[in-house]
């Protein structure tokens, strides 16, 4: 009788397995409790190193915990059948192999008994505190670092298929399972918004759909704009949401001329306000019948007594523009006075309580039932074209910008080109997720969310998708930051629709936009060595901020 009792024969095979069993926790274990380095590891691969063996050294405890809670009698069985059957081939690398794996999850176990519950965290907020305290940048390129974790886990596939030769994929499916329990941790851990935002956006676009067909039985025949059916843009159309506090919905409505009137588009060349910005000049054209001349059937223009009346009365031109350019806060003041009249028409004004907000470029208005909100911005704009390139009413970054100037807008180009994303990205794709993180992380200092959001545009449509899936999280934003870093360095951010030639053929972009020069979000840096300075600091401060995020979910 085997000392292992009525335990089953063990094959070979089952050997090997314990023993690769073993070198495999062994490596876990030594990346969790990792050697001093020195001062020439990048920040961000140490932050990387020390996330990855927070996450393993969890798993380590669940896999203790469930080692306790198993029955001692099959533990012992199961142990003493692969001793016995090591002993019997002989194989005294595998048996040295079985018992130093017991003897190291025996000295672990005891290690942690003998801790303190929160010693782990007493040393955590000690380094956290260290971290602040950063190394120089370097020039080194961030392809560089990004190669660095490719390199890394290329040789840790190819280690996996080594060991695979058996094709029974046990080690490549532990593996891969190793990694993915890092986007699983994560998505418990750290605190996502959780307004529905599918459900947002359909909301507004039905109360948009309603206003907009209301607006126009009551300007039919009318000298005033026609409204065309509102665009859904910005964050939450595209599928993210920076905080839960700051989710706005936002809609573009295109206008078109009145009949006798047409839009003309004149650049701003005075270099007074960053961008691409223009005036909307409104002229009056006839629309005399070709075949006949009679008086009465003469348009405005060229009816001395129909033009006189049209200046007297209020008409579109008098009432929206100054002198001959649509301004935008009338704009924004006459489609208050609409929504305010229609709303109480609507199905949704027996449910729910509309407050209008103030806004002079905009219009705004939250509508509100019970503890459920929805705010909505409403963007006006002139397409370009038959582009889905814009001018709109947003307002600049200027301190004033004069009420006849309207910025040029991407906000459509960059809503299709998330779309577009969303049909080649797989099931577990991160790439909205790591954006929310990136967005949540630079609140409060220089950083804005478009900068952010212009980066992983940016890194999306040079990095494949399948690389942007849950198992790839720690490299997407390792990628951002140091793209980030990179950006800092040489003083410059192109935005990503101006002077791009590689948007997808989806987007469709007028010429003088896809060949003009990348508009420099970054400008204000390589004008002002103070603000560059700043910029710095607030990047190594973004850096600690999203290390505590991922490690403590804040």
């Amino acid at each position: 009788m085997s000392p292992a009792g009525n335990a089953a024969p063990v094959e070979p095979g089952q050997v090997a397995m314990a023993a690769k069993m073993f070198l495999f926790v062994l490596l876990q274990t030594l990346i969790q409790y990792p050697q001093m380095v020195g001062d020439g590891l990048d920040e961000v691969t140490r932050v990387r190193m020390e996330l990855r063996a927070e996450l393993l050294d969890r798993e380590m405890t669940r896999l203790l915990q469930e080692l306790e809670q198993s029955s001692l009698e099959r533990s012992v069985r199961a142990w003493g059948a692969l001793l016995w059957a090591a002993l019997q081939q002989g194989d005294f690398w595998t048996l040295a192999g079985l018992l130093g794996l017991l003897l190291w999850l025996w000295f672990i176990h005891s290690r942690r008994s003998r801790q303190p519950a929160n010693n782990g965290r007493e040393e955590e907020e000690e380094e956290g505190d260290n971290v602040v305290i950063v190394q120089q940048e370097d020039n080194e390129d961030r392809n560089e670092v990004r190669n660095v974790g490719e390199n890394e886990e290329e040789a840790g596939n190819d280690g996996a298929i080594a060991e695979n030769g058996n094709d029974d994929g046990n080690a490549v499916e532990e593996e891969d399972d190793a990694e993915n329990d890092i986007g699983r941790i994560l998505e418990g851990q750290i605190q996502w918004p959780i307004q529905d935002l599918e459900r947002g956006c359909e909301m507004t676009s039905d109360i948009m759909d309603i206003f907009i067909s209301v607006f126009g039985h009551l300007l039919l025949n009318s000298s005033y704009p026609v409204l065309q059916r509102a665009i859904g843009v910005g964050s939450a159309f595209e599928g993210w949401s920076p905080r839960e506090e700051d989710v706005v919905y936002r809609v573009l409505v295109p206008l078109t001329s009145p009949p006798g009137h047409t839009f003309h588009l004149e650049m701003d060349t005075s270099g007074h306000i960053p961008g691409r910005n223009f005036f909307i000049r409104v002229e009056p054209v006839c629309t005399c019948p070709r075949e006949q001349q009679d008086e009465n059937v003469l348009c405005s223009l060229h009816h001395p007594e129909e033009e006189q009346r049209r200046n007297e009365e209020p008409n579109f031109l008098n009432t929206l523009c100054t002198g001959s350019y649509l301004d935008v806060e009338k704009t924004a003041r006459w489609f208050y006075q609409l929504v305010r009249a229609a709303w109480v028409i609507l199905p949704h004004s027996q449910s729910w309580q509309l407050v209008l907000l103030p806004s002079s470029r905009c219009c705004k208005f939250k509508v509100t039932r019970g503890t459920q909100r929805f705010t909505v911005e409403i963007l006006f704009g002139v397409q370009q074209g038959v582009s889905d390139i814009y001018v709109s009413s947003q307002p600049t970054e200027a301190l004033f910008t004069p009420s006849t100037m309207w910025p040029e807008t991407y906000a459509v180009a960059e809503m299709k080109f998330f779309r577009h994303i969303a049909k080649q990205a797989p099931p577990d794709s991160w790439h909205l997720k790591c954006l929310q993180v990136l967005a949540r992380a630079v609140v409060g200092i220089g950083f804005s969310t478009y900068m952010m959001k212009t980066i992983v545009m940016h890194l999306l449509n040079t990095i494949p998708m399948s690389r942007w899936g849950s198992r790839y999280i720690l490299l997407q934003l390792e990628d951002s930051i140091e793209y980030l870093r990179f950006s800092l360095l040489e003083k410059r951010l192109d935005h990503f629709i101006v002077g791009n030639q590689r948007v997808p053929e989806v987007i469709s972009l007028p010429p003088e936009v896809q060949t003009a020069e990348p508009l420099n979000l970054f400008y204000h840096l390589a004008q002002n060595p103070v603000a560059h300075t700043q910029a710095i600091s607030e990047y190594r401060n973004l850096r600690y901020r999203l290390k505590i995020m991922l490690l403590e979910g804040h």
